[in-house]
C-alpha cells in the first residue's frame, strides 16, 4: 500500500488554487506590504522544495536560484519570511550562549556573560529567524564590520561594530544577482561562511564574531557565469524557469495583479495554508535530529557522486543532508533511497568540472610517463659481452 503524503509536501504540490475572480479596488499609498504568499507562486516545485529543505535543513549549504528574468527567484526568497522557523539568539555582541558554557565552561563566552549567567540571567532568547538582503552597493564596511564613525567623530571614542556578516549569524544573507557581487565582498563572505566566524581587524583593535550564516543566492545566466569558488559554496542549485502551460501563466499573472492592487487582502486569503506550512517547517526542525539514512541510501548516494565523477566532498554533505531534510519533511526517521532520488538534481547539478577532468586526466598521462622514466632509470639494461 503506497504511504500518503506528508502534509508538507501536499501543501507544496497542492497549494491553494486561490483563483482570482474579481480584484479588489487598489491600495493607494501603502506602506509596509505584505510579501507574496510562498504558496500563491504558480509551479515551480523544484524552487519551492529546495528552499524548504534550506529551511529544515541549514546544513544543505543554501541555495543558489538559477535563471531568466521575472520567474519569480527574488519573490520566492522575500515570501519565506512568514515560514521563517524560530532559533536561539544570542544577546551578546559576540555570540555568547548557554552552550558555549556548558562545552567550554565559563571561559568559553565573555566576562560580562560569565557574570549574567552565574546570577541565572538568560544569554539567548528565542527569535524568528531572519534574511539580511545584501545590495550589491555594499561596501566591505558594511559586510564585515569596522569602526562607528559616527561614535569617532562626535565623542572621539573608537569602537568597532559588527556588519551584515555579525548581525546574520544563526539567519540567512540572500544575494541577488550573486554574480555580480564585487570579488572582495564575495571573498570575505566566503570565508565566514567556511569557518562560521570571522575577524574584524582595525589597527590594534580586534574583534572576533560568529557568523554562522545560510546563503540564498539568486543569478541570471545571461549576465555571466559565478565563480567556481562561490558555487561551490551553494548546497542546492535550482534550475527556474518560465512555465510552459499557458493556463498556468495566465494564472500567475491573475495573482500577480491582485496582489499589486491589494497586497493585504491577497495574502489574507492565503494566510491559513501559510501558517499551515510554517508549522510543518518547523515540526520537520525539530524531527531532523533523530532522522538516519539507511544503508541503501548511502549506497546510492555514493554511487551518484562516483558515476558523475565529482570530486568535491561537499556533494556528498550536501545530498545525504537534503535527504535527510526530505525525510523529514515527509514525516519519516529514516532516509530511504527515494529521498537520495528527490533531492539528488538539486544537490549534484552544475558538481561536475569537465576542466577539472581534463586537467586530471592529463596529469595522469603525464605521471604514468614520469613512472616509465624514473624505473627505466633504477633499472638499467646490462651491456651484453662480446
Amino acid at each position: 500500500m503506497t504511504k500518503p503524503r506528508s502534509k508538507l509536501l501536499d501543501i507544496l504540490l497542492t497549494s491553494p488554487a486561490g483563483q482570482v475572480t474579481q480584484l479588489p479596488p487598489p491600495d493607494i499609498g501603502a506602506a509596509d506590504l505584505e510579501p507574496f504568499p510562498f504558496l500563491a507562486i504558480v509551479g515551480q516545485y523544484e524552487m519551492k522544495l529546495a528552499l524548504i529543505l534550506s529551511l529544515i535543513n541549514p546544513l544543505v549549504g543554501g541555495v543558489l536560484l538559477i535563471g531568466p528574468r521575472g520567474t519569480a527567484k527574488t519573490t520566492a526568497v522575500r515570501s519565506l519570511t512568514d515560514l521563517l522557523p524560530t532559533v536561539k539568539r544570542s544577546l551578546c555582541a559576540y555570540g555568547c550562549t548557554e552552550t558555549d558554557v556548558e562545552s567550554y565552561g565559563m571561559d568559553g563566552v565573555c566576562k560580562d556573560c560569565a557574570t549574567k549567567f552565574g546570577y541565572g540571567e538568560p544569554l539567548t532568547i528565542e527569535d524568528k529567524v531572519r534574511i539580511f538582503e545584501l545590495p550589491l552597493n555594499a561596501r566591505l564596511e558594511d559586510v564585515v564590520g569596522g569602526i562607528n564613525e559616527r561614535l569617532a567623530l562626535e565623542q572621539q571614542k573608537v569602537r568597532l561594530e559588527r556588519g551584515i556578516l555579525g548581525h546574520a549569524d544563526g539567519h540567512i544573507i540572500y544575494i541577488d544577482e550573486v554574480n555580480l557581487l564585487d570579488d572582495t565582498i564575495t571573498d570575505a563572505i566566503l570565508d565566514a561562511a567556511a569557518q562560521g566566524h570571522f575577524a574584524v581587524r582595525r589597527g590594534p583593535l580586534k574583534m572576533t564574531y560568529k557568523a554562522r550564516i545560510m546563503l540564498i543566492g539568486s543569478m541570471n545566466p545571461e549576465e555571466g557565469r559565478l565563480r567556481p569558488q562561490l558555487m561551490d559554496r551553494f548546497g542546492l542549485r535550482a534550475i527556474v524557469r518560465g512555465l510552459d502551460d499557458a493556463d498556468l501563466r495566465y494564472l500567475a499573472y491573475q495573482r500577480a495583479v491582485a496582489y499589486q492592487h491589494h497586497a493585504d487582502s491577497f495574502a489574507a486569503g492565503y494566510a491559513h495554508s501559510t501558517m499551515a506550512l510554517a508549522e510543518e517547517v518547523q515540526q520537520a526542525r525539530h524531527r531532523l535530529p533523530r532522522v538516519t539514512i539507511l544503508p541503501e541510501a548511502r549506497a546510492l548516494g555514493l554511487a551518484l557522486v562516483t558515476t558523475l565523477h565529482i570530486d568535491s566532498h561537499r556533494a556528498e554533505i550536501t545530498l545525504f543532508e537534503a535527504a535527510r531534510a526530505h525525510a523529514a519533511a515527509d514525516e519519516r526517521l529514516e532516509t530511504t533511497p527515494a529521498d537520495v532520488q528527490a533531492v539528488a538534481m538539486l544537490a549534484l547539478r552544475q558538481r561536475q568540472s569537465p576542466s577539472l577532468n581534463q586537467f586530471f586526466s592529463d596529469q595522469a598521462t603525464e605521471d604514468e610517463q614520469m613512472t616509465a622514466v624514473f624505473q627505466q632509470a633504477s633499472h638499467p639494461r646490462r651491456k651484453r659481452k662480446t
